[in-house]
């Protein structure tokens, strides 16, 4: 793995079948943040990255970077484009701005992916307190 990799690429975030269920069980399941707390990849992308899939990588963007694990896509060849379930990890990387529509954009925004072997995937709460001073 090249500890420098980096990976320029276009953030898209929505609904997963996984992230549906996860919700129903509750928000502070685990089901619910292992559904979430996830990146797809082509598998190319994660090649070129040097990591492996379910690796921790840091996702960054204008507005926040959040550490997610990554998972190979089903749905390929997608190159340097990503997807984060929506929830409070892909939270961290959109713009607040909801431009008087009450909606933030969760498509085509640009981000950085790197390896980020060396740090942890923060719980629920933990990711709260860093991000948004909550518990």
């Amino acid at each position: 793995m090249n500890e420098n990799a980096k990976l320029q690429v276009t953030l898209l975030t929505g609904r997963t079948i996984e992230q549906g269920v996860g919700k129903e069980r509750g928000k502070a399941s685990m089901e619910y943040m292992e559904s979430v707390s996830v990146c797809y990849m082509d598998p190319e992308d994660l090649r070129r990255l040097g990591v492996k899939e379910k690796a921790n990588i840091l996702v960054s963007t204008n507005y926040g970077s959040v550490v997610v694990k990554a998972l190979k896509s089903l749905r390929t060849p997608h190159p340097k484009i990503i997807y984060i379930p929506y929830g409070p990890w892909a939270n961290v990387l959109v713009d607040p701005e909801t431009h008087s529509i009450g909606m933030p954009s969760f498509k085509g925004i640009p981000a950085e992916v790197e390896p980020a072997l060396d740090k942890p995937l923060l719980n629920m709460k933990e990711l709260l307190k860093e991000q948004f001073g909550k518990e």
